[in-house]
């Protein structure tokens, strides 16, 4: 497995499939990683279909280097940013980002300007450390993060989910929902509708404040936040190949 280094000490693992085309960039989720379901189903797509693909670990996550509860998403864009660039060498990207890795693709996809070949998003949850604060954690929880540095919130996908002082005080300066939303290229959004993580109505605002025409929200009536099944899966292969022409093939 490659790895790049973005700082000294902090090794990013990725991996790189050679292909044709725009570059087909996986960001994963909070506390995800390369390995999870749709990262490795989208690589087995490209492979099939001869397309180039990267997908990467940010640090503190999975195969990297790294501190988890040091980092934010200010950290983590720069991680995508830097793994892309060493990879990219200027073509055309397709990123395609899944709940926290939907908001870093968007921050990703302003700074990549005419690189940037389409948006495809799954849950996105773009300033979810905002609503965090202003919406999901009581007070008690709110001192308790200001005191400890961290809390835990219970997770039905395994054990509980630490949320750190760091990833709310490095996130603040990138909030993307507090402007318009500069990316022209074509956007694509998936969202299940029994999302118990991020509402999906949160989509139709991002639909609303991104400045391009061509962007189109798809909601899953049965679609968890994982949006993993075979059914799933499927819509999501179907809806970057058609980004990419001719179904991807």
């Amino acid at each position: 497995m490659p790895f790049v280094s973005r700082l000294p000490g902090i090794d990013l693992a990725y991996e790189v499939l050679d292909g044709r085309g725009p570059l087909v960039m996986f960001c994963p989720g909070y506390a995800s990683d390369m390995q999870g379901t749709k990262a490795l189903a989208l690589e087995a797509w490209c492979k099939a279909r001869g397309r180039a693909m990267l997908r990467f670990d940010y640090a503190g996550h999975g195969a990297s280097g790294g501190v988890f509860l040091e980092n934010g998403i200010g950290d983590w864009a720069a991680d995508a940013a830097y793994v892309l660039e060493q990879v990219a060498q200027g073509r055309e990207v397709l990123l395609v980002g899944s709940s926290m890795g939907g908001w870093i693709s968007l921050i990703l996809g302003q700074a990549l300007g005419a690189r940037l070949a389409g948006l495809v998003l799954l849950a996105p949850a773009p300033d979810f450390t905002a609503r965090m604060l202003e919406v999901e954690l009581p007070p008690e929880q709110q001192e308790a993060i200001r005191k400890q540095g961290v809390i835990y919130k219970p997770s039905e996908y395994g054990d509980p989910m630490p949320f750190s002082l760091a990833l709310i005080e490095r996130s603040a300066a990138h909030y993307v929902m507090t402007k318009p939303i500069a990316i022209t290229a074509p956007v694509r959004i998936l969202h299940g509708m029994r999302d118990d993580a991020v509402p999906w109505e949160l989509s139709l605002k991002l639909v609303q404040n991104l400045t391009g025409s061509d962007v189109r929200a798809s909601f899953i009536k049965a679609g968890d936040h994982r949006l993993s099944t075979p059914e799933d899966l499927a819509l999501l292969e179907q809806t970057v190949g058609a980004l990419l022409g001719q179904d991807g093939g």
